[in-house]
């Protein structure tokens, strides 16, 4: 059994509620109709329920019966979010009419159904810009407790299996978050640690990557990773974390007991975290393109909820697959 494989079978034996907001994006019914035929997850699809229907049987679709759909302009909780959208913001200001127009926003009313217990995680992004969806997550669900940052992993899948654990890497962060303190580092890699545990089902190895290894350069720069390492440590003192190292001291072994010698992660590593998203976002791409590698994500971690963002080019497979990692991030939460 795959990852992928693996991943689907953790999402099918959770069966979480995981609700899609682009009801009307032909790719996201095709992913429902998948993901119910396979029972991935429970789905609850926001658009008009005439029109989904209509569209579904048009596209030939014989699985969409079976999920929720739900109209944002004629939600019968409508008054129940509305009421919890202005108690959560009061302190903003907002009003009721705010409120009122804000809820028949599908992407609005999936953070609020998600706040209120009434679906487990969300996947959008089809049809709508980062920034879109993620703005009411960091509204309404927000961070998890003793996290401060959001931060995207990427579960990169190898054709060497020399590298990580059997071929399988996490880098993070590569998509959200330009240039954390050391704090921020720090809880990012505590939370890749979660993810890795949750999505990829292995015991998280992580190096803390520099251009330095273990003072062999000095700068504020290297400051930052040795500080980050230190306070990822007390944080979460059950994971294992070393750094600063660079990349080939974390991933090839005997480069890693030439440099750090003595280090339980060096060489080792499965989990790599960059010192800023430029640095991230370049190697995940890099080793996509020239290593042949198949990229997942990005995950977004350190929601209170799991709330995932898709890239607008996005395929029915890589909806599919993202719905099956955010209802293993449910289950984990």
């Amino acid at each position: 059994m795959n990852l992928l494989e693996r991943i689907k079978f953790g999402a099918k034996k959770h069966n979480k509620r995981i609700v899609l907001p682009e009801g009307y994006d032909e790719r996201t019914l095709r992913a429902a109709d998948v993901l119910l035929g396979e029972q991935i997850a429970q789905i609850i699809i926001l658009g008009n329920p005439e029109k989904i229907t209509a569209e579904a049987r048009k596209l030939g679709l014989d699985n969409i019966g079976k999920s929720a759909i739900i109209d944002p302009l004629d939600n019968p909780e409508k008054d129940r979010y509305i009421a919890m959208m202005v108690e959560l913001r009061k302190n903003k200001g907002l009003t009721h009419a705010e409120a009122g127009k804000l809820i028949e926003d599908p992407l609005y009313l999936a953070t609020m159904m998600i706040k209120a217990g009434d679906a487990d995680g969300e996947v959008a992004g089809a049809a709508n810009s980062t920034g879109d969806v993620l703005r009411p997550a960091f509204q309404y669900v927000k961070t998890r407790p003793g996290i401060s940052v959001v931060s995207g992993a990427f579960i990169m899948i190898l054709k060497d299996k020399e590298y990580g654990e059997e071929g399988l890497l996490v880098f993070a962060d590569c998509a959200v978050h330009p240039d954390p303190t050391e704090t921020e580092l720090a809880e990012i890699a505590v939370a890749t640690a979660g993810t890795t545990r949750a999505i990829v089902g292995i015991e998280p190895k992580i190096a803390m990557l520099s251009f330095s290894t273990k003072g062999s350069a000095s700068h504020p720069m290297v400051d930052k990773v040795v500080n980050a390492t230190r306070i990822a440590s007390e944080m979460a003192p059950d994971i294992q974390i070393d750094g600063e190292l660079q990349a080939d001291a974390a991933i090839v072994e005997a480069i890693g007991k030439s440099k750090a010698p003595g280090s339980k992660i060096a060489g080792k590593a499965n989990v790599l975290i960059f010192p800023n998203l430029e640095c991230g976002n370049i190697a995940y791409k890099l080793v996509q393109r020239l290593a042949g590698a198949e990229a997942i994500g990005p995950v977004l971690q350190g929601m209170a909820a799991p709330i995932n963002d898709l890239s607008r080019g996005c395929s029915v497979s890589d909806i599919v697959n993202l719905v099956a990692i955010t209802a293993n991030q449910a289950a984990g939460n």
